[in-house]
């Protein structure tokens, strides 16, 4: 067993290309990107044991289902994502609050670095399901001689899909450096065109288990 060797210093950073996927009655739809993107906070929470006692002992441990939640951070986001906002278009140009929040999915890049490669060692496609937004702070100050822009919070709660042969699922990563070989390659990319689109093919989120049929190699 050794530690540290060359090539093995991993790590991850960054997060990039982050893509919109509207729900349209009860499929995705068609995907936008999502300029902009500062930051994606991944926090899931559940998995919390509940002791069982029996016989004067502790008998076991019972968990909680776990969940996936998120904070998305943007400098700005796609005209499609104000209905996920709880927006709504009174005429063109007028934009009315506290309207039904409209479900979505939600994809982007974190890059994996290592001691050799540094960033162009591999990245993970992140695909984030059921996606539901919740109401946050937006906080407008003056201009002054130190100006900054403003940035859009949102809390991201999520409502797992099934996945065939485990339990339904709401975050997904997939792994570039896993892809090496020059067919499981090819598997990737051609992935890739569905998630983000190609010329008059317009970007669409799969589920897990196409996911799994498109990847398998």
């Amino acid at each position: 067993m050794t530690w540290d060797d060359i090539g093995e210093r991993l790590y991850e950073t960054g997060v990039k290309k982050g893509v919109l996927y509207p729900m349209t009655g009860s499929t995705y739809g068609d995907g936008v990107a999502w300029n902009g993107l500062t930051a994606v906070n991944e926090s899931p929470s559940g998995a919390e044991a509940t002791a069982i006692w029996a016989d004067d002992i502790k008998y076991l441990n019972l968990y909680s289902r776990e969940e996936f939640g998120a904070t998305i951070e943007a400098y700005t986001y796609p005209d499609e994502f104000a209905e996920c906002d709880g927006s709504a278009q009174l005429v063109n140009g007028v934009n009315i609050g506290q309207q039904p929040r409209k479900s979505f999915g939600f994809s982007y890049v974190t890059t994996i670095g290592n001691d050799v490669d540094g960033e162009a060692h591999g990245y993970k496609i992140h695909l984030v399901y059921g996606c539901k937004a919740s109401p946050s702070e937006r906080s407008h100050a003056t201009i002054n001689d130190s100006p900054e822009a403003m940035t859009f919070s949102w809390t991201l709660t999520t409502t797992p899909v099934e996945v065939t042969g485990h339990l339904p699922v709401s975050h997904l990563e997939i792994d570039s450096t896993k892809f090496t070989a020059t067919d499981a390659k090819a598997k990737l990319t051609a992935f890739e065109k569905i998630l983000y689109g190609e010329d008059n093919v317009a970007a669409r989120l799969p589920l897990p288990d196409e996911v799994k049929t498109l990847l398998t190699v």
